[in-house]
């Protein structure tokens, strides 16, 4: 996605997230990831954020850290990000703007730990960043280009996990039609022109009588060798 598209979700959604109303049934792999990433955080020292949104998040993970620096592509999220930071009391966050897509303005071997939570996975190809034995843990929802990623780095000890168990249900269409209107890629299912499509969505995704989308993620792990 273009980075106007971060901006304008940005801007629309209040940051990067979705508008959707809707529960969650079953084991939900983000939450599965936050708990092994606060066991990880306090072991190691440099910790480096790749694609932190507006940075809530980050905030959140920075009482189990001793240092983190997170980045974004989007100048919109950043400036989110900064604006809460500034309002916080944290001391050991520091918010940068970055893209994976040019030379990052980090030193080789910076960091210790690099975690990517649904953010590009092409911060792999920078893996320069991280120390030897250094860890990247992430979460996404394909792991392909992760794994061919990693094995074209070098990285070793890869693990994969798939969670598919989760399943979203939504009380009504337009909630539906909200979240996958938020999904990175999609159309907006909420236009009149959209009406067939939307119908065909709400026919694929009905789940024991009810509006459920079913989870499809992947939490990775590797080391540098």
């Amino acid at each position: 996605m273009g980075i106007d598209w971060y901006d304008m979700i940005a801007r629309r959604n209040g940051g990067y997230k979705g508008r959707s109303v809707y529960t969650i049934e079953g084991t939900h792999s983000e939450d599965i990831f936050e708990e092994r990433l606060i066991q990880m955080l306090p072991l190691y020292y440099s910790v480096l954020d790749a694609g932190c949104g507006h940075g809530e998040f980050t905030l959140q993970m920075s009482k189990h850290a001793n240092s983190i620096i997170a980045f974004d592509n989007s100048q919109e999220l950043i400036r989110m990000a900064q604006s809460l930071l500034t309002s916080s009391q944290i001391q050991n966050v520091t918010f940068v703007y970055a893209t994976t897509k040019s030379d990052m303005p980090f030193d080789d071997a910076q960091f210790d730990l690099i975690y990517d939570r649904r953010g590009p996975t092409s911060i792999i190809n920078h893996s320069r960043l991280l120390v030897p034995g250094g860890v990247i843990f992430g979460i996404h929802n394909c792991v392909d280009a992760v794994k061919e990623r990693l094995n074209l780095n070098g990285f070793v000890d890869i693990q994969t996990e798939e969670f598919n168990k989760a399943i979203y249900y939504f009380p009504n269409e337009l909630e539906f039609a909200t979240f996958l209107s938020d999904i990175p890629g999609n159309p907006d299912y909420m236009v009149p022109e959209m009406k067939n499509e939307l119908a065909k969505k709400l026919e694929e995704n009905m789940i024991n009588g009810r509006i459920g989308f079913k989870e499809q993620k992947y939490i990775w792990s590797a080391v540098k060798p």
